[in-house]
């Protein structure tokens, strides 16, 4: 197939000037519109506006400048149907032989969180997916360029072939093109059934996932294995998504990133942003094994070290703070496969370098405004894939019930509201010790909560922690009153934990019996 007409229309002008000239050295015909038409008659390149084949002006403010048969007949002709050419000379069409489009910023305007529905509506292109989803039907006869990135090897081999494309490149050029606008249009449905799209009485919001789900994902890099050393392994991120993530990560030194570093950085940034107090989180195999507030980032590293010093040895931390020499040095001789923050100060990220090679130092979004609802996660199972809306639910203070005699006192209750959060984040069956500030005893993913209350409290000991004075999260509630007694033995004062077992009211007594305050929240936070 040889090239002797193009059209180009593109939003993002990145090398169209080369690659026009390119074309038209090779004596290629160039249609174009509005502000590309401008740029490539500036620029010397000769233009011919698609109006001026239409007979019609660009109207509407824009909105329509392609659409008409003079554009899209050139476009859809089959050269090998005798019949569809002579239609073409009838009507006095002349063909289009290679479509240079790229489309309007729809994902880059969404991702700004002060955009409003009207601008979103004016970044849906109309014009562009059509002649794309055109030319790459017609790849036989038509080749469609949807990226800058593919100017330059197109050019090539038009040059070294005299002006022909081969099937192979025309075919390739289609499957990507369809993938362009597949991938769009995904965008765009994501954004419209967003609560952010557009404010609805909470009785008419969506409730019901799509009866299809359609999910487009780019390669973010490969992996230096998955959760053995035999698997192979990559990163992708999800197109429309959320920029607040482990996508949105920048790696600033250290080894590679593996499968299981992936999954446990995206446990210790999920209870990172918990919190807005200057906060360090430590986890080990997805579980919080370190967490605590400070005045600094470097005070709050000092105290979720102290957690379980033991244990944060190999794990991953993190600060949502501009991480600083304080941070660097309450992590002095401790090996750390991942330490990230929001920002690191030149001084700490060089100290960084120096003394911890084999640390993956990563600069990540830490802000928990961006985390909207509806944020949806998926999760892979045998044959399937899991979707649900994120766990972004905090405690609700109007739903809250102080079930014991006692009412706990309010430093009880800011340590409670502090637990609360860090149980969240644990694997069930959940118990967690913890002072106002402090994460204090762990017991994660027991198949019996006796068992997780006395690993929380066995942890806290084996580590020099005091456990009189602590207070209790529970994931869920107490089934019997057994793991309540072992947590008030080693010195509990108060309880939290969601209620709703048929004996709660024999859990309840037994709080009171320890002098207890015990608060049900009247929601559980299953973590599996």
């Amino acid at each position: 197939m040889t090239v002797r007409r193009a059209l180009v229309s593109v939003h993002d002008k990145s090398g169209v000037v080369e690659f026009a000239r390119g074309l038209a050295s090779l004596g290629v015909e160039i249609l174009s519109t509005g502000g590309t038409a401008k740029l490539l008659r500036d620029s010397g390149v000769k233009v011919r506006d698609v109006s001026e084949v239409t007979g019609f002006p660009e109207m509407l403010d824009g909105r329509v400048k392609t659409l008409h048969p003079k554009i899209h007949g050139g476009i859809l002709a089959r050269r090998d149907m005798p019949e569809h050419l002579a239609q073409l000379k009838a009507q006095g069409i002349e063909p289009i032989d290679l479509v240079a489009i790229n489309l309007y910023p729809f994902e880059q305007t969404v991702a700004r969180p002060e955009t409003s529905l009207a601008e979103a509506i004016e970044q849906i292109d109309i014009g562009g997916p059509t002649l794309i989803r055109a030319a790459a039907k017609n790849w036989e006869s038509v080749a469609v360029l949807v990226d800058a990135s593919q100017y330059g090897e197109v050019l090539d081999e038009l040059k070294r072939s005299g002006g022909k494309l081969s099937q192979e490149t025309r075919f390739r050029l289609a499957r990507e093109a369809f993938r362009r606008t597949a991938q769009y249009d995904a965008a765009i449905a994501a954004y419209l059934r967003s609560p952010g799209a557009i404010a609805r009485p909470a009785a008419a919001a969506e409730t019901a996932f799509p009866p299809v789900l359609k999910l487009e994902a780019e390669l973010v890099h490969s992996l230096r294995y998955g959760e053995n050393p035999h698997q192979a392994a990559a990163l992708y991120r999800l197109i429309g998504a959320s920029r607040l993530g482990v996508a949105a990560a920048r790696q600033l030194h250290g080894p590679e990133l593996s499968y299981n570093n992936l999954l446990d950085f995206s446990a210790a940034l999920g209870l990172l942003l918990e919190f807005e107090a200057p906060t360090a989180v430590a986890i080990k195999h997805t579980n919080p094994c370190g967490a605590a507030t400070g005045a600094t980032a470097g005070e709050a590293m000092r105290k979720a070290k102290a957690s379980d010093p033991v244990s944060i040895y190999g794990g991953i931390t993190g600060v949502n703070r501009p991480l600083d020499m304080d941070v660097v040095k309450e992590l002095a001789g401790v090996l750390i496969e991942i330490l990230f923050a929001p920002a690191f100060l030149p001084d700490a990220l060089e100290e960084l370098k120096r003394t911890k090679k084999k640390c993956r130092v990563l600069e990540v979004p830490c802000d928990r405004r961006a985390l909207v609802p509806g944020f949806e996660e998926y999760r892979s199972v045998l044959g399937g894939l899991l979707v649900q809306e994120s766990d972004l639910a905090d405690l609700d203070e109007k739903t809250l019930r102080v079930a014991s005699k006692r009412e706990p006192t309010e430093a009880e209750w800011r340590a409670l509201r502090f637990a609360w959060k860090i149980a969240k984040h644990v694997k069930s069956n959940a118990i967690v010790l913890t002072t106002r500030d402090q994460l204090i005893g762990v017991g994660a993913g027991q198949t019996s909560r006796v068992d997780s209350a006395k690993i929380a409290v066995m942890r806290a000991r084996a580590v020099g922690l005091e456990t009189k004075g602590t207070v209790c999260a529970s994931d869920a509630f107490f089934p019997f009153k057994d793991g309540l007694d072992v947590v008030a033995e080693a010195g509990a004062t108060a309880v939290i934990h969601p209620g709703g077992s048929v004996r709660d009211e024999e859990i309840i007594r037994a709080a009171d019996e320890h002098g207890m305050a015990m608060v049900l929240t009247g929601m559980r936070h299953f973590r599996h």
